[in-house]
């Protein structure tokens, strides 16, 4: 079996990461001061589908696949809301939403259905080599909660920042990869 190696990299700020606003599919990335390493000689790129996934994509060197299981988090009504917005609005909702990661009060996806959907594509995913993957913040945690066999809550307690990388591999079973 040769093994796995799968780098997955948070996209690069938005608007509405730099706000404070729950994202938009069309949302699209800042102007980056310095850009991911472009040098990539044998990585497959991966990319998740929306714009901000595509854009900083396009900054790595090499044909990009777009891959639907990668895609954020549907968050239904809430999509482009500020965070303020619905603390004020929807506060109930909002910590019944952020407590139990089977809630979808926003009448989108839950962070356990995004978590079942991302479990299902890494136990699928068996294409040895070495890939890199731009997908977005919640997949992230969702991915690590996963590989580590944490709690669905545990979701909550990691931070993703925009260009982060999840090192991962596989051989036999998936690992974290410290680099």
């Amino acid at each position: 079996m040769k093994a796995i190696r799968l780098t997955l990299i948070c996209h690069a700020l938005t608007q509405a990461q730099r706000t404070g606003r729950l994202h938009r599919e069309d949302d699209g990335i800042l102007a980056l001061a310095q850009p991911p390493a472009a040098n990539l000689p044998g990585v497959q790129l991966l990319s998740a589908p929306e714009r901000r996934a595509r854009e900083t994509s396009a900054l790595l060197t090499g044909p990009v696949q777009i891959e639907p299981a990668l895609a954020d988090c549907d968050l239904g009504r809430w999509q482009g809301l500020s965070l303020k917005q619905l603390q004020t609005e929807q506060p109930q909702a909002l910590a019944q939403w952020l407590q139990d990661p089977a809630s979808a009060v926003h009448g989108g996806e839950s962070f356990a259905a995004l978590y079942q959907r991302l479990a299902a594509w890494l136990a699928a995913f068996d294409k040895p080599g070495e890939w890199l993957a731009v997908t977005h913040p919640m997949v992230m945690r969702a991915v690590l909660v996963q590989v580590l066999g944490g709690p669905l809550t545990a979701g909550q307690r990691i931070d993703v920042l925009p260009l982060s990388r999840l090192a991962l591999s596989f051989t036999g079973q998936w690992r974290l990869r410290l680099d």
